[in-house]
């Protein structure tokens, strides 16, 4: 997820230009809404406003959305699969043409490095091209029945118009990770992007319609009051599917609104990822893994290495090395040429990770590098390696979102995979190890719906992208994402 080979410098003009053309209202049924501005967009890295955006009346502008999602519903339907294709087609190219202002919009509005943001793009992209593929590769087909003469036909059809919520932590692509399936299989949307970012999302609304997009087949509501966006809509029963990305505890609570009228429902929820350091490792190829899977996206990731469990053996030698490169990253904001890692999203994101390590200390941990955070504006963390963390910590078992590795020693691959999988949670989990059948062994055992194996990254457009247990339901990206937003009809013909 490489940006360009050399970064553009960020003025404060360049910043200021594009505050002043980015758009700062909900999109409903092809154009923005206008109104009052009220809602502060913080920059994370100064914890002052960076503009402010309309605060849509969610119970009135929600339902005005859906409206036209409803209204606009059965002609996308209609539209042909190519012509679906070539849009999203057409909106890749563009966001790969706007990769400067969607970049700098990233980095400005969430924090994290300017060279990840661009990275970002072309990951959020890569979805758009990925199902523009798939939109002309529905699945279905035809066969005799094996005890009739007739035939089994099935035939896949887009679940309708759906509510797509999104987090603040990676504003392009999970919008285009949801929105990119939808209309590839011909269903209408009405996005909820994060209040906290919402500036990348309405640069998207503008992409999409430049593509072509028709008006109403993707609407975007940018409200502060979530709970009461999703009520209402999801209480209408001309909706029909609800794909949400965030918290367990909003996604239980999402899941039993989807109840009342049996709502398709997709959650990618918390994390908890393990990361198993074995005994065959190699320890730099592990350490260059751990760097990324921990302080990427300023540690703020769902998928982010969160528990460090390292084999006796290897231990030290991680350990140290572990701390010699965390001690490397520049801390700074994300606009500035050579920051590596940049603020925490806000001062509630930043106050957790400062009581997660003050709990792990109070119980016996010590702090090896960081451990506190920076005396400086905005909400900066120093990156932190922590050892000798007990397993009742709290650390190890809540999502701690920030630039924290906890390293517990163990001596036994067993115990290694038991501590692993002691958790509700199920979305990532990491391996290293050189010892293909000890390695394969463990990645087999480990309770997660995805595992990287000597890399700190496994995210991939064309591979599907979800946890078990309580990381959630269904899947996104690939074949499988597509399968998401579609129903299948049966129909028997006799022969």
């Amino acid at each position: 997820m490489a940006g360009p080979s050399a970064l553009p410098e960020i003025t404060d003009q360049r910043i200021s230009d594009l505050l002043e053309r980015v758009p700062r209202s909900s999109f409903v049924d092809g154009a923005f809404l206008g109104g009052n501005p009220s809602l502060p967009v913080l920059d994370p890295a100064t914890g002052a406003a960076l503009t402010t955006v309309v605060d849509a009346d969610a119970t009135t502008v929600g339902p005005r959305a859906l409206d036209a999602a409803v209204a606009a519903q059965d002609d996308w339907a209609a539209t042909l699969p190519r012509e679906r294709s070539d849009i999203l087609r057409r909106a890749y190219e563009l966001c790969h043409e706007r990769a400067d202002d969607l970049a700098l919009a990233m980095t400005l509005e969430m924090g994290k490095p300017l060279k990840e943001a661009y990275g970002e793009v072309t990951y959020g992209a890569e979805f758009l091209r990925w199902f523009s593929e798939e939109a002309v590769r529905l699945p279905g087909r035809f066969r005799h029945a094996p005890s009739a003469d007739a035939a089994v036909l099935t035939v896949p059809h887009p679940v309708g118009p759906t509510l797509l919520i999104t987090p603040w932590n990676f504003p392009l692509s999970m919008g285009t990770r949801k929105i990119g399936p939808a209309l590839a299989a011909g269903c209408t949307v009405v996005l909820k992007p994060a209040q906290k970012t919402p500036l990348t999302s309405l640069l998207l609304m503008e992409v999409l319609a430049e593509a072509g997009v028709p008006a109403g087949v993707v609407n975007a509501v940018v409200t502060s009051d979530s709970t009461g966006l999703s009520s209402t809509l999801m209480a209408d029963a001309r909706l029909r599917k609800v794909s949400f990305t965030g918290s367990t505890p909003v996604g239980r609570t999402l899941l039993s609104q989807a109840s009342e009228h049996v709502l398709k429902s997709s959650m990618e929820l918390g994390g908890n990822a393990p990361f198993l350091v074995l005994p065959s490792a190699d320890v730099e190829v592990a350490v260059t893994a751990a760097m990324l899977g921990k302080y990427r996206n300023n540690g703020e990731a769902c998928t982010a290495a969160n528990r460090f469990y390292v084999h006796s053996s290897v231990a030290e030698d991680f350990t140290r090395r572990l701390v010699e490169e965390t001690e490397k990253l520049v801390v700074g904001p994300g606009v500035e040429a050579g920051t590596t890692l940049g603020p925490l999203i806000d001062e509630a994101g930043l106050a957790k990770v400062e009581d997660l390590v003050a709990d792990a200390v109070e119980r016996g941990a010590r702090v090896l590098t960081g451990g506190t955070r920076l005396d400086r504006a905005g909400f900066f963390y120093a990156p932190t390696v922590l050892a000798d963390v007990p397993r009742e910590a709290r650390v190890n078992r809540e999502e701690i979102f920030g630039p924290v590795a906890p390293i517990i020693v163990l001596d036994d691959v067993d115990e290694m995979v038991a501590a692993a999988n002691d958790t509700e949670f199920g979305l990532m989990a990491y391996a290293m190890g050189e010892n293909l059948t000890e390695t394969a062994d463990v990645a087999g055992r480990i309770e997660s719906g995805m595992v990287a194996v000597n890399v700190g990254v496994a995210s991939d457009p064309s591979a599907p992208f979800g946890g078990v247990k309580e990381s959630g339901l269904g899947r996104e990206g690939s074949h499988e994402g597509l399968a998401e937003f579609l129903e299948t009809t049966y129909v028997r013909l006799p022969l």
